[in-house]
């Protein structure tokens, strides 16, 4: 008859197989079930919501892009871009809001201001975005709507309000060459309701919404 193994070993051969039990069950076998699950049902989502042209990943539909000019490059210079050159919204696509500080809509570093509406900071830059956004889109400054003042919590939303859009639609018609009619319907189109029916407002994607009129003729 073989000597039983002393309390001390039981015990710890015990909790050796609780913990590779464990480990195949949580390590292994339930992260393998939600992915399934997450790649039949959701597999959009699951992989980040990206967006293609030709065939090629031009963005997520989840963050939020700058449709800018291209920098030009200093007089004289070879190396690219200018440093210091600030940039400039390109008056043939639809702008999202802004970025909040000036993150340019990178995921790694999604923050908000965390202004309140005491800061003067904030009222500051307010004030320049809603003479800016007038002056590009040829509107009246007291009909730029909030969301193109002031930027998300996440500062990487991709979506503004239909009214933002809406306003818009003269500028982008007109420097593609393109009816307003067309643009218009665009706008409709891309234009998403409410959160399961309640929530919140609706609201148009800009990286859709772009990709869309990228693909005018």
């Amino acid at each position: 008859m073989s000597k039983p193994l002393p309390t001390t070993l039981r015990t710890h051969f015990t909790a050796l197989r609780v913990l590779l039990v464990l480990t195949v069950i949580l390590g292994v076998a339930y992260p393998l079930l939600v992915t399934g699950i997450s790649q039949v049902a959701f597999s959009d989502k699951a992989n980040g919501s990206p967006v293609k042209s030709d065939g090629k990943e031009v963005g997520s539909s989840l963050i939020g892009q700058s449709f800018d000019l291209p920098k030009k490059a200093p007089s004289g210079s070879t190396t690219g871009d200018a440093p210091d050159e600030a940039a400039q919204p390109d008056p043939k696509w639809f702008q999202p809001r802004p970025s909040a500080a000036g993150t340019g809509y990178d995921a790694s570093s999604s923050a908000a201001s965390n202004q309140g509406p005491n800061s003067e900071d904030l009222l500051k830059a307010v004030n320049e975005r809603r003479a800016a956004v007038a002056a590009f889109d040829g509107v009246d400054p007291a009909s730029v709507p909030a969301d193109a003042l002031t930027a998300s919590g996440s500062g990487l939303d991709p979506h503004i309000s239909v009214a933002y859009a809406k306003e818009q639609v003269g500028r982008v018609a007109k420097n593609r060459d393109l009816p307003v009619e067309t643009v218009n319907k665009l706008v409709e189109k891309y234009t998403e309701g409410r959160s399961l029916g309640f929530l919140g407002d609706e609201g148009v994607n800009v990286v859709l919404l772009n990709k869309a009129l990228s693909e005018q003729k």
